[in-house]
């Protein structure tokens, strides 16, 4: 597994294939046939693109959800996570250490469609204890990327 060309892809996925041969040493077909096999293996389980939502006029409102649950006998976590994500609303979950289990996050339009998934969905799953909904009021940095950079003044000072 080449490990410079996963970390090359999972900072920039719209690299060409020539500039990845030559950045690699690898030729053209050698980086292809890499990225079928870790694609094929599930090592690259897709390609997304990063968007700053606040400069669109598109609405939308990221919410984490801590989640505490009861593992369920045989399946741990699994089986409950695996009902989580089946969800269409649901964009990631990840199981945590700490007070709770699961962080669930969701993208969606209001708070209210957030609230309703969690009173209406989330919290009536049998093995839900309980909840805590955080909402991301601002990104400054995702998947590695500065999201709000500072404004750079290139006015020239003129002094007397």
């Amino acid at each position: 597994m080449n490990e410079e060309l996963l970390t090359i892809i999972e900072k920039n996925s719209r690299i060409g294939l020539k500039d990845l041969a030559v950045m690699l040493n690898m030729t053209e077909e050698d980086v292809l046939s890499e990225l079928g096999e870790m694609e094929k293996n599930g090592v690259i389980c897709g390609y997304h693109t990063l968007i700053d939502w606040e400069k669109t006029s598109i609405e939308k409102v990221t919410a984490l959800i801590e989640v505490r649950v009861t593992p369920q006998r045989g399946q741990g976590f699994d089986k409950i996570a695996e009902r989580i994500y089946n969800y269409p609303e649901v964009r990631a979950v990840y199981l945590i250490s700490g007070g709770y289990d699961l962080l669930v996050i969701l993208e969606e339009k209001t708070l209210r469609e957030i609230s309703n998934f969690v009173s209406d969905k989330l919290s009536t799953l049998d093995s839900v204890l309980s909840t805590a909904t955080h909402f991301i009021l601002k990104k400054y940095k995702d998947h590695g990327t500065i999201l709000s950079k500072k404004h750079i003044d290139e006015r020239e000072i003129i002094t007397p």
